[in-house]
């Protein structure tokens, strides 16, 4: 009986959640979640944290896989890259790390845990704790780390990943598969 672990991070500039869960047999089963709260400061000291945070649940946990949401188009410039920084820190951190890194799109993360891309955090928490059999609804920064990995868990096949690395392909607007970016190699 072969398990997969995966480490989710949905990135934040003031809360970044997180979320561990284990695939045995094809079935999602929850680990931990939780929140890295983000000290207000300046956001060079919040992105150390960041790092800091992620390199410790990756000592921690020893995931196989690595999962973080796509940087969406915000209203505000200014958020947008600050969200993007954060997201480059947790990324360093498992980089180092030797994991490959699966992007997924928060519309595609919806789509995938609640049926509909337009959810909002409260649906995503309830799918999420009706999914992984919780007792209480997950803090809504986790519940959305823990749907990424949900999302990354329902995405992989047998034959490897049919999301998640390389560059979209233009022909069937998904990401590339790993045969392809071995074919471009």
């Amino acid at each position: 009986m072969s398990t997969t672990r995966i480490l989710a991070i949905d990135p934040g500039s003031r809360i970044t959640g997180f979320g561990v869960v284990d695939i045995t047999n094809g079935k999602s089963v929850y680990v931990t979640s939780g929140c890295i709260r983000l000290p207000d400061e300046a956001l060079s000291v919040r992105l150390k944290y960041i790092y800091q945070g992620v390199s410790t649940l990756l000592s921690e946990y020893e995931p196989h896989e690595f999962a973080i949401e796509e940087v969406f188009l915000a209203k505000n410039a200014n958020s947008a890259l600050k969200l993007g920084q954060a997201r480059g820190a947790a990324i360093v951190a498992a980089s180092l790390q030797d994991l490959v890194v699966h992007e997924y799109a928060a519309r595609r993360v919806k789509q995938s845990v609640v049926g509909n891309g337009n959810a909002d955090k409260t649906q995503v928490q309830m799918m999420v704790q009706l999914l992984l059999h919780l007792e209480s609804k997950p803090q809504a920064d986790a519940a959305d780390a823990l749907a990424i990995a949900l999302c990354h868990a329902n995405t992989r096949t047998s034959g490897g990943l049919e999301y998640g690395v390389g560059k979209r392909a233009g022909r069937t607007s998904k990401r590339w598969t790993e045969q392809d970016v071995r074919k471009t190699l």
